[in-house]
């Protein structure tokens, strides 16, 4: 083992040991014994109190709005007593949040898990067809969202009993909502409402899109998304300890740029509520431009960066010819989908003082796993890191469960504290996925010797686009709900830009017709448009089968992506 790795890995015993910040101590969560932080907060709302420490200094910036660290608190707050007081929604009840972020997507966020309310953050993208689902599913009867989102939920108001909560001007719109701003004018000043929640009380429902249909709600309690923000922290003290001149020189309050959803655990947890602890500006990105990046990175003086490989990638080709001033940017991360190898060198030459970084989680583990960066990164471009200390343990296991050896392929499985305790309303899948501990990733990988993990493969049936995980089964009942359309299969197509976008194969009814345009016109009602296929194919005869007679779809997916590729090359 490299001297370094053993450098890591001493300094996390000894921040681990009894009496030291991060001590360590054993859990018992339905029956099952896991590896636990004895300091971690008792719930989500005291671990918010982090965020007077840091009083004065900017918190949140989007467009024209700064708010300072108090600010968001005390409006969380009021936010938090209105939920209570004026729209009398108790503890264990589900409130949705759906909106593109910005503050008020944080502040609701807060009040809303500080009061002991389930948050429940669902896709901006989705269609009116899906949020009815996801609100169903949840239960979820408050919904907080801005006007574009508004419009879509519009047709379910009454049919589900919804009371909006409108975070821009929708006073024009035939639907009544309560306006965010004006809550927070009628209740300013109020404390934070004083609610016992417990460690393992439910904390949020995340919809996840696996390989089952319908988008799954990944149920966590306070304590794994805790655990998964402890563990991120004391990585962070190692790492700065292991790489003292990396960070030598630091402004005084490091700041990152938001780019990826809230509503995913990467956006929610590591970039926002790791900030909150870390007393770290968040600057909010409207929407992904790489020129507006670069301004931003500039003039708020960025130090962080997570992204999905596509917009690093980017921002690494606009910095080579642009003359803004980036030498505050620290650490280049990505997430949600593998990013390619070659992509790390270009990153570490183009920015020479930055740390690149790449991790690997899931919804279902509160986006914990494992992390790669730095030198350790450069020197192994192709993992996707070692775990992230202390409580998380990964395991491969073979076809009959049995845990393989340093070097063979089988499915990674994640044991730790922060695995979400299943799926919300899914006992069925809950069973399938979470066995005595072990969250059951999907995903075929492999070890080496000092504990770097390499993804190989997928079981599941999703396609990742851009970060975005689709189900392969909910986009083909889409289609197949088409009246002309007999026969259908959805895979994953390689994208040089999005890393995987969504391929269909197609055979008519005798009789009937329907062409590209017509048929994502009519999913379009049905599907948020990056599940939509980029590529479509009708065929003439019946689609290739197995023996068991299924659809053959690896060979569909092999035979296209090859018809792709020769087609890019004689372009």
């Amino acid at each position: 083992m490299r001297p370094e790795v053993q450098q890591f890995d001493a300094l996390v015993a000894e921040l681990t040991a009894p009496g030291a910040p991060f001590a360590l101590n054993e859990v018992a969560i339905d029956g099952v014994s896991y590896r636990n932080y004895a300091e971690l907060p008792a719930n989500l709302g005291e671990y918010f109190r982090h965020m007077l420490n840091h009083g004065d200094k900017e918190f949140a910036v989007y467009l024209d709005q700064r708010y300072t660290f108090a600010e968001t608190y005390a409006r969380s707050a009021a936010f938090a007593t209105a939920l209570k007081e004026k729209l009398g929604v108790a503890k264990g009840e589900r409130v949705a949040i759906l909106s593109r972020n910005n503050p008020q997507w944080m502040m609701s966020f807060i009040g809303t898990l500080a009061s002991g309310v389930v948050a429940v953050p669902m896709n901006a993208w989705w269609t009116t067809e899906e949020l009815d689902y996801g609100l169903r599913d949840s239960g979820a009867k408050v919904v907080i969202a801005d006007r574009q989102r508004i419009e879509r939920l519009a047709p379910l108001v009454d049919s589900l009993g919804l009371t909006l909560i409108a975070i821009d001007d929708c006073s024009d719109l035939p639907v009544a909502a309560l306006a965010f701003d004006d809550l927070l004018a009628e209740y300013a000043g109020a404390a934070m409402p004083a609610v016992e929640v417990d460690c393992d009380d439910h904390a949020t429902i995340m919809y996840t899109s696996g390989s089952t249909g319908h988008p799954k709600g990944a149920l966590s309690s306070h304590r794994g998304i805790l655990s998964a923000l402890y563990s991120w922290m004391l990585m962070g003290v190692v790492s700065k300890q292991v790489d003292i001149e990396a960070t030598a020189g630091e402004p005084r309050q490091p700041c990152g740029l938001l780019t990826i959803p809230l509503f995913h655990c990467t956006g929610s947890h590591s970039a926002f509520l790791l900030s909150l602890v870390a007393g770290r500006k968040l600057v909010i990105m409207h929407k992904w431009d790489v020129q507006e990046a670069l301004r931003l990175i500039e003039e708020e003086k960025v130090t962080w960066f997570n992204g999905v490989p596509t917009m690093s990638a980017e921002l690494q080709e606009a910095a080579r010819t642009s003359d803004r001033d980036l030498s505050t940017l620290k650490d280049i991360f990505s997430g949600g989908a593998a990013r390619p190898p070659d992509q790390v060198g270009k990153l570490a030459s183009t920015f020479s003082k930055s740390t690149p970084g790449s991790g690997y989680g899931l919804t279902e583990t509160n986006a914990l796993g494992a992390v790669n960066s730095g030198a350790f990164y450069i020197a192994n471009p192709g993992s996707t890191g070692r775990a992230v200390p202390a409580v998380t343990e990964f395991r491969i296991t073979g076809p009959g469960g049995e845990a393989l050896p340093v070097g063979e392929r089988g499915e990674v499985c994640m044991k730790s504290p922060a695995n979400v305790l299943g799926y919300w309303n899914k006992p069925e899948a809950t069973a399938e996925a979470f066995r005595d501990g072990w969250f059951h990733t999907g995903d075929v990988g492999y070890m080496d010797e000092e504990g770097f993990l390499y993804i190989v493969d997928r079981i599941k049936e999703i396609i990742i686009r851009g970060g975005e995980n689709i189900s392969c089964l909910e986009v083909e009942a889409a289609i197949y709900s088409h009246p002309a359309v007999a026969e259908a299969a959805v895979f994953g197509l390689p994208d040089e830009r999005l890393g995987e976008v969504v391929g269909a194969a197609l055979l008519l009814h005798e009789g009937h017709s329907l062409d590209e345009a017509a048929l994502r016109e009519y999913l379009a009602g049905h599907l948020a448009s990056f599940k939509v296929p980029a590529h479509i194919w009708f065929r003439d005869e019946q689609l290739p089968r197995i023996a068991t007679g299924k659809i053959f779809k690896r060979q569909l997916k092999a035979d296209y992506a090859s018809a792709l590729a020769h087609q890019a090359v004689n372009a």
